[in-house]
């Protein structure tokens, strides 16, 4: 069944990490949510959101904290993990659009997430992974990171990288590059890029 095809949900997660791997105690979570929306027939970035997330079997790290410059304080006034799930659904439409991130393990970290808390999954199954879609429509060898695919097109990264707000804002500046690019000239009659038929 096709979703609404006017926006791209754009997501980027930052989760618990270590240095060396997990404590044996713990697992990675989700503790930040980065939201972009994408219009589809312009190209622009509509808005952004942060939802900070609440671990519940693992703390923030010292590293992650370098890392993300997310602190224990921070995440802990965050919401549920649940609730952020909910949110997307109900104030996003999550589970009705298509959505993106940069790579798959957005992708990954929530269907695992999802499964072992047993949180019903936010998303409809139409996914776009922007890091692969990236390295294939310039003919690249090998997939590129985040930072390396914004300065190939000469774009001034926005914020702090591993922040997931700034990274969801950026990976939207790489897909609406590529979808503009790629747009081809012939358009079927009668279309004007905002067609409202479900059938």
């Amino acid at each position: 069944m096709g979703g609404k095809l006017d926006q791209v949900l754009v997501i980027d997660v930052e989760a618990t990490c270590w240095e060396n791997g997990p404590p044996p105690d713990q697992d990675n979570e989700i503790i930040e949510i980065g939201i972009c929306m994408l219009d589809v027939a312009t190209g622009a970035r509509l808005s952004k959101q942060s939802l900070l997330v609440q671990p519940t079997h693992s703390n923030v790290s010292e590293f992650c904290t370098e890392l993300t410059t997310l602190t224990p304080e921070q995440v802990a006034d965050g919401i549920a993990f649940e609730h952020a799930c909910a949110l997307l659904r109900r104030q996003y439409q999550s589970s009705d659009r298509v959505w993106a991130s940069y790579g798959d393990y957005d992708r990954r970290q929530f269907e695992r997430q999802c499964q072992q808390q047993h949180v019903p999954y936010p998303f409809g199954t139409s996914h776009i992974n922007v890091k692969n879609l990236f390295a294939l429509i310039y003919g690249l060898h090998r997939e590129v990171g985040m930072m390396r695919a914004l300065s190939l097109l000469n774009v001034e990264p926005y914020g702090v990288h591993h922040r997931g707000v700034d990274d969801a804002w950026n990976t939207a500046q790489i897909l609406s590059h590529l979808l503009i690019r790629s747009r081809p000239v012939f358009r079927p009659e009668g279309q004007n890029g905002r067609d409202n038929d479900n059938g």
